[in-house]
């Protein structure tokens, strides 16, 4: 594979081989591991362990240090994004930052796993946050600045098949490792040992120095900020993504505890890994025959306003209807959706970008609307759950959510 500067800001036209999607759906799988073996399983009962004696529940507990952490999240993305941009790293532009942020989100990972209060495990996942953003900013830019246009349908399906597979993944290693700690070691040795394929096997793109923008704080903050009025199809294509990320969290955030409290599940834990299977295997039924058939038509807001309507419908279904089986058919319900939702508005934002030179930090912003949605949704659910109407009201809320962002894709206009 080429290493010329110049490459670096080129359109993309070669498309990319199997081996090379291979490796960074594999980067995908690990860093999303990171995440959600914590998210689904470990910050859950650390949270149960840790809040007696603090004066607050265990879902505001878990609320107020997965919102903390998704602060951090929200910042990170973008910054080390636009840092990717401007490195002119012998290894490469985006190399660099994911091997960073690979082994210090496996470190951070380690201080979770030692916390003994809540200070502790705040600090420990604001870390995760910090450091696997800095990989994930760097694994997703390299997507635009490799893959064609019309194969990043393709190339997106088997991202979003990796990130739900590390999801799984995760959740599996958290709930058979055998306790907190060993959950949190797993995924640490996952998270730094699924990267390296990547990094070592493909060479990267260089920014040669003169392509390099010249140093301003001031000018560095001001490109964090873009126009809606001379982008509106990126901020629509923000504004999308964000409300239906922030329907998918409301679900999912105390899914441990719908299934404990509301549902009262014999085994709640194992429950949730079968949820997550269940959802996992329609996902992957979907996720890539939809960013297939989308770069075969050469369109993308059909595929990403109809995921999105039939995850409302799923979701609103989970409003009415609480038992188990109910459960198990909406989780089947949102993997569908979501599958075609994750291959497809992924090519979409990568066709709305502005300009080459700012990939990453555009991307960053545009992760913005899949880590805000971690703050919005603790600070929306813990008290509807507790004070507003329960877990009806929940979902019900998040139904309506999702329902607007699948209906404002149509405010895209330069993209079909």
């Amino acid at each position: 594979m080429t290493s010329a500067p110049l490459d670096a800001l080129a359109e993309p036209v070669e498309r990319v081989g199997k081996g090379w999607t291979a490796s960074l759906s594999l980067a995908n799988v690990a860093i999303w591991v990171g995440w959600y073996g914590p998210l689904q399983i470990l910050l859950a009962r650390q949270a149960e362990d840790f809040a007696p004696g603090t004066g607050m529940s265990k879902e505001t507990l878990l609320a107020w240090a997965t919102g903390v952490g998704a602060v951090v999240s929200l910042a990170a993305n973008p910054f080390f994004g636009a840092l990717s941009d401007r490195t002119t790293a012998r290894w490469g532009r985006r190399s660099p930052w994911i091997v960073a942020g690979a082994g210090g989100g496996a470190l951070s990972l380690l201080v979770l796993a030692g916390a003994a209060g809540l200070w502790v495990m705040t600090l420990g996942w604001c870390l995760v946050q910090l450091t696997l953003n800095a990989a994930f900013a760097a694994v997703t830019a390299a997507v635009p600045d490799r893959v064609p246009r019309l194969q990043r349908g393709t190339v997106g399906g088997w991202i979003g098949a990796a990130q739900i597979l590390g999801a799984v993944v995760g959740t599996g290693l958290a709930t058979a490792a055998g306790g907190i700690a060993a959950g949190y070691a797993a995924c640490a040795v996952f998270t730094l040992a699924g990267v390296l394929p990547y990094v070592l096997r493909h060479q990267d793109l260089r920014l040669a120095a003169t392509d390099q923008p010249a140093w301003s704080w001031r000018s560095f903050a001001r490109g964090f900020w873009l126009s809606p009025r001379r982008h509106p199809d990126f901020a629509w294509a923000w504004v999308t993504r964000f409300l239906i990320n922030l329907s998918n969290a409301l679900v999912l955030l105390y899914l441990l505890y719908y299934l404990r409290d509301r549902l009262h599940h014999d085994d709640p834990e194992q429950g949730v890994l079968i949820l997550t299977a269940v959802d996992s295997v329609a996902l992957l039924a979907t996720v890539v025959v939809g960013g297939v058939w989308s770069d075969r038509v050469g369109r993308r807001k059909p595929f990403v306003r109809w995921s999105g309507v039939l995850m409302a419908v799923a979701t609103a279904l989970l409003a009415v209807w609480q038992t188990w089986p109910s459960a198990i058919i909406v989780a089947a319900l949102l993997g569908v959706g979501l599958g075609v939702f994750m291959s497809v508005d992924f090519a979409l934002m990568t066709d709305v970008l502005p300009k080459a030179l700012d990939r990453g930090k555009d991307l960053g912003v545009i992760n913005v609307a899949n880590s805000l949605p971690q703050v919005a949704a603790p600070a929306l659910a813990a008290p509807i759950v507790t004070h507003l109407g329960g877990y009806r009201a929940l979902y019900g809320l998040a139904a309506v959510v999702g329902l607007a962002g699948a209906v404002l894709v149509g405010r895209i206009r330069n993209v079909d």
